[in-house]
């Protein structure tokens, strides 16, 4: 069992949600399954990893974990020693790309409070209602019945192409109980982004957990993400560039026809608007194209047609040499 989230992300008690998130992303990256398939104890701590920045992720959790009312699993730590957590696996279902690695402990919830009213008092008779929960009845007849324990969290993993994170198209998926369903991308979309599908973990007496989907977008043969905006080193030849020339180019939403302007160097940026990312308020970021002037194998020719000519000037002049 992981006892303490905090030590395993590596990271203090007074961390922020973006030490969390950046923590767990390299533990994640470091660890995950599928690129330490001869490490066996990867998988376990790939799988602890996940439990504790579920915990971590979720404020009223682990403002619970931090004043000692649940384990990690979200469990009560009552002093009689109720509550188990679920069991741990590692496993992969239908859909490409789409793969659930582990059964996150019993998520309690909110049961706690639900269990008790109010606060034991010091010499163990029941004191007044305090946030929080706490003690109800501690050892009387009235004391109320424990709640039924909520299904377990599933964490999946899910690889989505550049171009599909970009754009947001839906990605179907298979989840734990065979059901599959098309997953909406969300705006701001990044590498690391988490998903929480309420009711869509394991089944329990108490309702079902939730699904923790990991988004991991894959490296594009040539394009990047950077930030909102998608980057793209073009290719074109020296007579385009000099003279000017209509060539496709490929985008995410599929290739357009970009203008080259005559005259243009290598290293020139092209934007073509609302080619990028989708950002969080819908709108869309930017292709930056950069042209990569490319000569030909066999220069003979080229070399024949130039000879005797140097460019005027120094092309250097702005580094100052």
């Amino acid at each position: 069992m992981v006892a303490d989230p905090y030590s395993t992300l590596g990271v203090a008690r007074g961390a922020s949600e973006k030490e969390i998130k950046s923590a767990y992303r390299k533990l994640a990256k470091e660890f995950h399954p599928d690129t330490n398939k001869d490490n066996p104890k990867a998988a376990e701590k790939f799988s602890d990893a996940t439990r504790a920045y579920d915990l971590l992720s979720d404020k009223d959790k682990r403002a619970r974990f931090d004043r000692g009312e649940i384990d990690i699993d979200g469990n009560p730590t009552m002093p009689f020693g109720a509550g188990g957590g679920g069991a741990g696996g590692h496993r992969g279902f239908g859909g490409s790309g789409f793969e659930g690695f582990s059964s996150e402990g019993v998520d309690i919830g909110d049961i706690f409070s639900e269990i008790f009213g109010s606060r034991a008092g010091p010499g163990g008779a029941a004191g007044g209602a305090q946030p929080g929960g706490g003690f109800s009845g501690f050892g009387g007849a009235r004391g109320r019945t424990r709640a039924a324990p909520r299904g377990a969290n599933v964490a999946y993993r899910l690889s989505v192409s550049l171009p599909d994170a970009a754009r947001l198209a839906p990605q179907r998926i298979t989840l734990s109980d065979g059901k599959t369903i098309d997953l909406k991308l969300p705006p701001g979309l990044e590498d690391g982004t988490q998903m929480r599908l309420a009711g869509k973990g394991e089944p329990g007496m108490g309702g079902a957990g939730d699904a923790l989907v990991t988004i991991q977008i894959e490296p594009h043969p040539f394009f990047r993400q950077e930030g909102s905006d998608v980057r793209l080193d073009l290719p074109v030849s020296l007579d385009e560039a000099l003279f000017g020339a209509k060539v496709r180019a490929p985008t995410v939403d599929g290739a357009v026809m970009l203008s080259i302007p005559a005259g243009s160097s290598s290293g020139k940026i092209l934007r073509l608007k609302g080619k990028g990312f989708t950002r969080k308020d819908g709108s869309r970021g930017d292709q930056l194209v950069t042209l990569e002037i490319v000569l030909p194998d066999d220069i003979s020719e080229l070399s024949a047609r130039l000879e005797g000519w140097k460019q005027p000037g120094n092309v250097r002049d702005k580094l100052g040499v």
